[in-house]
C-alpha cells in the first residue's frame, strides 16, 4: 500500500520524500510506504474544502446525517481489513483494534442522528409580535489533527460532528498512522460524501501540520498530542482568533483503598496500564495504595500480570503488542532504564520467545520512589506504571491531584461516602469509581484539566458546541 492524498475527491500522489512502514511486531515486514505532502497540498486541500462547504453546510441535517449512515456502514463492512492494516502499522492488538473501529461506527451512527434534532432555542422578546430564537450554525473549515496511538476512533470522533454540523475538513494524521488514514479515505470514498467535504493531507508535523496552522485559512482547529504541540497550535489559533481544541498529556491515578477488592481492582489497574502498551493519553500509570491494603493488592496485581501473554499485535490472544515506532521505544526504553536504577521492582513481564525483532518492551510496576519523581510527574506513555502509598483516603486524593495533569482519576472502594468524595475532589475531567482510568464511552464528554484540555470537550453532546457558533434571530413579524 502506498499512500496519496484526497484533496476535492481526487487521490493526488504528493511530491515530496517517502518513507517505507515496517510493522512494529516484526520489522522485518514492510506494510506499505508514505509519502510526503508539502506547503503547497495543504493550500490546495485547503481550497477544496472552501469550495465544498458552501453546498454542504447549506444541505438539511437529515440528509447529511444519511451520509454519515453510510460512512458508518462502509466502516463496519470492512472492519476486519482496516483493524488489521491498523495493526500492522502501529501495533495495538487485533482484538483491541477491532473494538475501536466498532467504537468508529458507533460514533458515526450517534452524530447521524443529530441531524434530526433541535439546533437552537427559542428566547422571549421584550417586543411584541417578535420571534427570536437562537441556532447553531457551522464554523467553515475546520482543522483535524489527530494522533497515532487511536487511529481510527479518534479522527472519526473529531470528523463527525464537525461533519453532521456543516463543517468541512482537512485532516493531517499522526505519520506512524498515515497507511490507516490513506484507507480510511478509500473507504468513505466509497460513499455518497461530497467531493471535498473531507480532505486528506499525509505528511509531517514540521510540513504539513505547520502549514495547516500557519498558511492557512482555517475556522477552527481540533488537535490530539503531546502537550508541548498542543501548547503551541492554543498558542498560533489564540494569534489568529480562530477556534482552538487541544487534548495532551495525562499521568492518571489509580486509588486503591483497603475496602476494596483487590483481585478486581487489579484486573482495572492492570488493563488500564497495559493495554494498547501504555499508549493512552488516559493509561493508568500512577496507582495510590492504601498502606494496610498494600500487600494483598501487590499479591493480586502479580497474579493478574501472570497470564499476559505480550506478542505479534495480530496474535488474536496478545494481552500487548509493541510500542508503535523507533521514537516510542527509544523513548520508553529510557524511563525504564531509570527505573531499574532508582525504584524498586514490584512485578516485570517478559515478553514472549521469538519477540526480538520489533519494537516489544517488558510491562513494569515500581515502586519507592518519591511523589517528585520523573517517573511518577511525567507521561512515558509507555508500559510503565508506579505505585505510591498513602496513609489514608486524604493522603491518597492529595497524591492524585500532585500533578501539572488533570485527565483521568479512579478510586477502587465500597464505602460510598469516600466515592462521592472522590468524585468531588479529584482534580481530573473524568473520575471514575470501580473502573479503571482507560476509556469512556463515546456519548459522554472525553476532555480533563489543567494542562491537559483546552478547556472544551470532545465526543457526545458537548462536541456539537465545539465545532458550531451560534447565531440570535430575531423578526419582527408585524411592522
Amino acid at each position: 500500500m502506498e499512500t496519496a492524498n484526497w484533496i476535492g475527491g481526487e487521490w493526488i500522489k504528493p511530491r515530496g520524500q517517502q518513507r517505507d512502514v515496517l510493522n512494529p511486531s516484526n520489522l522485518s515486514e514492510k506494510v506499505g510506504t508514505i509519502h510526503f505532502s508539502e506547503e503547497t497540498d495543504v493550500i490546495e486541500a485547503e481550497a477544496a474544502a472552501k469550495e465544498a462547504y458552501r453546498k454542504w453546510s447549506s444541505m438539511p441535517g437529515a440528509k447529511r446525517g444519511d451520509v454519515l449512515y453510510e460512512m458508518a456502514a462502509v466502516l463496519e463492512k470492512n472492519l476486519t481489513g482496516i483493524a488489521e492494516l491498523a495493526s500492522s502499522e502501529m501495533g495495538k492488538p487485533i482484538t483491541e483494534m477491532k473494538g475501536e473501529v466498532l467504537r468508529g461506527v458507533q460514533l458515526l451512527r450517534y452524530y447521524a442522528s443529530e441531524g434530526v434534532r433541535s439546533q437552537g432555542n427559542l428566547v422571549p422578546s421584550s417586543d411584541v409580535n417578535v420571534l427570536q430564537y437562537t441556532k447553531r450554525v457551522p464554523l467553515g473549515v475546520v482543522g483535524l489533527i489527530t494522533p497515532w496511538n487511536f487511529p481510527v476512533a479518534i479522527p472519526i470522533w473529531k470528523m463527525a460532528p464537525a461533519l453532521i454540523t456543516g463543517n468541512t475538513i482537512l485532516w493531517k494524521p499522526a505519520e506512524p498512522a498515515s497507511l490507516t488514514a490513506f484507507h480510511l479515505g478509500e473507504l468513505f470514498a466509497e460513499t455518497s460524501l461530497p467531493d471535498g467535504v473531507v480532505n486528506i493531507v499525509i505528511g509531517r508535523g514540521r510540513d504539513v501540520g505547520n502549514a495547516l496552522l500557519e498558511k492557512s485559512e482555517m475556522n477552527a482547529v481540533s488537535f490530539t498530542g503531546s502537550t508541548a504541540t498542543g501548547q503551541r497550535v492554543a498558542s498560533i489559533c489564540a494569534a489568529r482568533n480562530i477556534k482552538y481544541q487541544t487534548e495532551m498529556g495525562g499521568k492518571n491515578a489509580a486509588i486503591v483503598l483497603r475496602d476494596a477488592n483487590f483481585q478486581k481492582a487489579a484486573s482495572m489497574v492492570v488493563s488500564g496500564a497495559f493495554r494498547s502498551a501504555g499508549q493512552k493519553c488516559t493509561a493508568t500509570s500512577r496507582i495510590i495504595v492504601e498502606k494496610e491494603a498494600y500487600e494483598p493488592f501487590v499479591e493480586a496485581l502479580k497474579a493478574e500480570m501472570k497470564p499476559i501473554k505480550v506478542n505479534h499485535a495480530l496474535d488474536k490472544d496478545a494481552y500487548m503488542g509493541p510500542v508503535a515506532s523507533k521514537s516510542q521505544f527509544d523513548s520508553v526504553s529510557e524511563y525504564l532504564s531509570v527505573a531499574k536504577k532508582e525504584a524498586e521492582l514490584v512485578v516485570e513481564k517478559e515478553i514472549e520467545q521469538g519477540n526480538d525483532n520489533g519494537y516489544f518492551i517488558n510491562p513494569m510496576v515500581v515502586t519507592g520512589i518519591s511523589p517528585d519523581h520523573k517517573l511518577v510527574q511525567e507521561e512515558v506513555f509507555g508500559p510503565l506504571a508506579v505505585i505510591l502509598t498513602a496513609e489514608d483516603f486524604e493522603e491518597a486524593i492529595s497524591l492524585a491531584n500532585q500533578t501539572v495533569y488533570g485527565l483521568s482519576a479512579s478510586l477502587f472502594t465500597q464505602d460510598l461516602s469516600k466515592a462521592h468524595r472522590f468524585l468531588d475532589e479529584a482534580d481530573a475531567g473524568m473520575v471514575r469509581v470501580n473502573q479503571e482510568t482507560a476509556g469512556v464511552e463515546y456519548q459522554a464528554p472525553f476532555g480533563g484539566m489543567k494542562m491537559s484540555s483546552s478547556h472544551t470537550r470532545e465526543q457526545g453532546q458537548a462536541a456539537l458546541d465545539f465545532y458550531t457558533t451560534l447565531k440570535t434571530c430575531a423578526i419582527k413579524h408585524t411592522f
